[in-house]
């Protein structure tokens, strides 16, 4: 288990909230493929995938969704 990185999914604005988004989406991999060496090998494929880069702005959709919500969409 890594330490405590996300102790809020409170942000200022949107664009902080984005960011929180990416930043899960990041963490997610991490968590789910915790060896670097692995990561960094994998990367080179997914990253000229279109498909993969989809995905990928899906799960952080999904993820700014949820940052939103917990914002109260920032009104």
């Amino acid at each position: 288990m890594q330490t405590q990185w996300l102790s809020s999914l409170k942000t200022d604005d949107p664009q902080a909230g984005y960011e929180l988004a990416i930043k899960m989406a990041r963490m997610g991999v991490k968590y789910t493929q915790p060896k670097d060496e692995v990561r960094q090998k994998l990367r080179p494929v997914y990253e000229q995938d279109a498909n993969s880069l989809i995905a990928s702005s899906q799960v952080i959709a999904i993820n700014f969704q949820t940052v939103a919500m917990a914002n109260n969409y920032w009104s």
